[in-house]
């Protein structure tokens, strides 16, 4: 009997993270979109019957964006409290997602609330993800002032991931919102320093700085390109390599 060949995979060890926004569905009116959470759950079984161990980070736009509370006269640290709240409410979400089609999965959250969640304890999250449970982080930072980008780019630290992977709904970084700008130019791979220093807005300044000095590569790519993450996991040149 032929012993069954492990795929060859560059990233065994991964932080994902996906933007609120993608689980959206503007035309329905949904904040969170069935069919559109279906799929994310099936990209992320895709990976995780490869071998990957994966760690997700929501955001909570389609609920609640702190800044966007802040302008309209709630203030900014109750408004990214909420912001935080919102993104546990999509992490239940896309566990009950991937537990419907037999992923085992966990929910650790920065702000405790132990009868919906784990509280995040770095020791117990490695552990889960060794005994291959996908692992969703809810709740940000726990801490006002900060995206879910800087969350993950933490998570991504805590853990030891081997890479970021920035899910959006562009196919990389560009010069210029590709959506406004006709004449936007994508690219292939860059420098953290020059993502730094030109301000891409595809993530936060600190995002980009702490993955800079944990040395933690970037991979940012279109997640409605059905096969995307799992070439990425492999290594095939997919997106924007931030490194």
């Amino acid at each position: 009997m032929k012993a069954t060949r492990k795929p060859k995979l560059k990233y065994r060890r991964i932080l994902l993270k996906l933007s609120g926004e993608v689980l959206k569905n503007r035309e329905k009116g949904d904040c969170i979109d069935a069919e559109r959470l279906a799929f994310m759950a099936e990209r992320v079984k895709k990976i995780h019957k490869l071998g990957v161990e994966v760690g997700i980070v929501l955001g909570g736009g389609n609920i609640f964006r702190g800044l966007s509370g802040a302008k309209n006269g709630v203030n900014r640290v109750v408004g990214d409290s909420m912001g935080m709240l919102a993104t546990i409410i999509n992490a239940l979400a896309m566990m009950n997602a991937l537990e419907s089609i037999g992923v085992p999965t966990r929910v650790m959250t920065a702000i405790e609330m132990p009868k919906l969640a784990e509280p995040f304890i770095q020791r117990r999250a490695l552990r889960h993800l060794e005994k291959g449970r996908v692992v969703i982080f809810g709740g940000g930072t726990g801490n006002p002032f900060f995206s879910t980008d800087s969350a993950a780019a933490l998570k991504a630290s805590e853990i030891g991931a081997d890479a970021l992977l920035k899910a959006t709904k562009v196919d990389g970084i560009y010069t210029a919102d590709p959506m406004k700008d006709p004449k936007a130019k994508k690219y292939g791979s860059l420098k953290y320093e020059t993502a730094l220093e030109k301000r891409l807005k595809v993530m936060d300044s600190a995002a980009f700085a702490l993955c800079m000095d944990n040395d933690i590569p970037i991979v940012v790519f279109d997640f409605f390109d059905g096969d995307a993450l799992e070439r990425v996991v492999r290594g095939e040149e997919v997106g924007t390599l931030v490194s």
